[in-house]
């Protein structure tokens, strides 16, 4: 987006509130939850990378999982305090389109990441004697490759729709970051087809993963209640568990703010619900995944082993 269909160089995020008593807290508030969020991802991608035991098909996508929440977490959050500690929280025009186009792809590739990893899970659990054949590295590697095209393709088209709007004087966008339906709110050209293309490509990055979890879980379940001991059937679910937890936190937040027209949800009320997916999730992840597993646990004493022993 340039300045030749656009009055609008620059734009002022208003952030999470205009409260003046609550922007010192909530700044502290927010920089615990951005440091544990990128300790939690950032120890998750080294003890996954120095530790072979953990180079397996569950561990390959919890690699790129932790990957995707720290650059997303990255993306949003440090501009974000910026908003609680100084008058005016400014953002370039073509700051703003970049942020939108690497929230878009991270946030679209999360979403396809959590439905291979739903499908990994039925493989495991459902046909244990083929897995490996089922998910060898090949396929992996297909599968997260496909996962980061989606992303691209969907950023593409939200932040090309984005792009082609007209700004013409007003430039506070009421979040804390540079979201769609904000900088909808802000143009002066009309954006019928601009909210029907964010219905159809957010249809699709929510609804496909959705039915695909939906799927996998349907059949595991199935499975898991054929078996007999009460030991295996706990240990199937505790595979699942936590995933469950995040899958429904993560789409059931990003589909109360997408799927519902502004007028149902106002921005301030969407604001609030995207701080689950956006802040909350990718600090979640590490410590509802694999901070609590037993190899993870094994992997950290090794490598800290290793360090002191170094």
């Amino acid at each position: 987006m340039t300045a030749e269909n656009s009055s609008v160089t620059e734009f002022i995020l208003a952030g999470l509130t205009d409260q003046p008593g609550l922007q010192i807290p909530l700044f502290f508030l927010f920089l615990g939850f951005y440091m544990v969020t990128v300790v939690g991802n950032l120890t998750l991608i080294t003890l996954i990378g120095l530790n072979s035991h953990l180079h397996t098909p569950m561990y390959f996508f919890l690699f790129n999982l932790s990957l995707i929440d720290f650059c997303y977490s990255t993306t949003i959050t440090p501009k974000m305090l910026k908003s609680f500690v100084s008058k005016q929280n400014i953002i370039l025009h073509a700051g703003c389109v970049t942020q939108l186009f690497f929230f878009c792809f991270l946030v679209i590739s999360e979403s396809f990441l959590l439905s291979a990893m739903a499908y990994d899970r039925y493989v495991a659990i459902c046909k244990p004697l083929v897995y490996t054949v089922t998910m060898s590295p090949q396929v992996c590697l297909r599968l997260v490759l496909g996962v980061y095209v989606m992303g691209f393709s969907g950023a593409l088209a939200h932040t090309g729709s984005i792009a082609s709007l007209t700004f013409c004087a007003d430039n506070l966008v009421n979040h804390f970051m540079c979201d769609i339906f904000p900088l909808l709110e802000l143009s002066c050209n009309s954006t019928y087809v601009h909210i029907l293309v964010v219905f159809i490509f957010v249809t699709t990055d929510i609804g496909m993963p959705i039915v695909t979890i939906f799927i996998s879980y349907g059949l595991i379940l199935s499975s898991i209640l054929h078996i007999h001991s009460t030991e295996g059937r706990s240990k199937a679910f505790s595979t699942c568990g936590s995933h469950i937890i995040v899958v429904s936190l993560f789409f059931g937040s990003g589909a109360f703010v997408y799927l519902k027209p502004p007028s149902i949800l106002p921005l301030d009320q969407g604001k609030v619900f995207s701080l689950f997916y956006t802040i909350v999730v990718p600090m979640l992840n590490p410590l509802i995944y694999s901070l609590r597993n037993k190899d993870v646990k094994v992997a950290l004493r090794k490598t800290l082993g290793r360090k002191i022993f170094s």
